[in-house]
């Protein structure tokens, strides 16, 4: 699997496109948003920048995808307000993978011009927006370039699968898997384990180069309180899915082979995975890493003891991740619609059945950085 090519949210703006399915993407940003507050303020205070460089690295595409952006520029504003200071001019990238429905980000532009004159002052001459296609594992922006760079339910997502896990691979070892479970062998472990590393070290290394000294990072992703990865929050979502798929398998309308020889580019990574790679790169100042609790449907259904409350949030929780996988199952297995609709349904009813009798809940890191000096 050529994951640049495969891994994108579903575009557009219909019933299963990311635009209209990413309440926990949403929910995510708000949990973050009072340390992203904290690292702009600083950054507003302690420097002048006449031309202050923004980039949102693996930015997708509908509502939240501008609403970070003006989040950071309003902080930003009223910093340099507080401090008699004149608004700066402002360069954002808005960074994901070639295959992104950039298209849908640069035809709301001119209402977010327009948002921001009229509500915040911020004239076109002002605020520059550019796409900058490409993988955020390694080099995308000239050096010393950025002021602030924000990134969030990205960096769970590998540049690969790992090696030894492709599905050409001469043997499968995580049969009848598609992720990390508590029967994969140490093996697949490891090579998962191994990959983030990989992964994650270019990318702190690429941003290095990038940031200026005294520059910000926030990073929001996917993770795990546990060292343990086979533990539910870290990955019981796909366990479920592989359910699913391995129920159509089951009746001759996917082949088992191809779920054997399936595993997704993903990794939620502990705390001191993350801390480690951190530190050996030897960059950044970790100014805080923490850990907060999201619910698989983002909180969008209270009561899930009903048999209505039980639908809704299997068919809510289903939804979120068909906005994000089905791009990758289409090209594994090669899906029809109905069986890919046959597929989420299934997907719907065993998370309701789940999530009825535990409230399992996504563990997400958020990791704030400064560049050294």
């Amino acid at each position: 699997m050529e994951v640049m090519q495969v891994l994108r949210m579903n575009g557009g703006n219909g019933e299963t496109s990311y635009a209209k399915n990413s309440t926990v993407q949403s929910k995510i940003i708000s949990v973050g948003q009072p340390i992203i507050k904290e690292a702009v303020i600083e950054i507003s205070c302690n420097n002048m920048i006449e031309s202050m460089g923004i980039a949102d690295l693996g930015c997708s595409s509908g509502p939240n995808t501008l609403a970070v952006i003006y989040e950071i520029m309003e902080m930003v504003q009223a910093t340099c307000r507080h401090l008699g200071r004149p608004v700066r001019e402002f360069r954002v990238f808005l960074n994901d993978l070639y295959s992104n429905d950039f298209n849908d980000i640069f035809m709301s532009l001119p209402a977010f011009y327009n948002r921001l004159k009229e509500e915040k002052g911020i004239g076109y001459g002002s605020c520059f927006i550019a796409g900058m296609p490409g993988s955020f594992y390694g080099r995308l922006f000239a050096t010393n370039s950025l002021h602030f760079v924000h990134s969030s339910s990205s960096l769970h997502w590998l540049s690969q699968v790992p090696a030894g896990l492709e599905s050409n691979a001469p043997r499968h070892l995580n049969r009848g898997k598609v992720y990390i479970s508590k029967s994969s062998p140490e093996s697949v472990l490891d090579a998962y384990s191994l990959q983030f590393q990989n992964d994650f070290s270019v990318f702190i290394k690429s941003r290095s180069q990038e940031l200026v000294p005294g520059g910000r990072m926030i990073l929001s992703f996917m993770g795990r309180r546990s060292f343990d990865p086979t533990t539910e929050d870290s990955c019981y979502h796909w366990e479920l899915l592989a359910q699913a798929i391995m129920s159509l398998a089951r009746e001759g309308r996917i082949e088992e082979e191809k779920v054997d020889s399936f595993n997704a580019p993903y990794y939620a990574p502990c705390g001191e995975e993350i801390k480690v790679e951190i530190e050996k790169e030897g960059s950044f100042i970790i100014d805080g890493l923490e850990a907060f609790e999201i619910d698989w449907d983002g909180g969008a259904v209270s009561d899930v003891h009903t048999a209505q409350g039980k639908l809704l949030i299997g068919q809510q929780v289903a939804k979120t991740i068909r906005a994000v996988v089905e791009s990758m199952l289409e090209s594994h297995f090669g899906i029809k619609q109905d069986v890919m609709d046959d597929l989420f349904t299934r997907f719907a009813d065993i998370v309701g059945s789940h999530l009825s009798r535990t409230r399992t809940k996504y563990i997400n890191m958020v990791v704030s950085l400064i560049k050294k000096g």
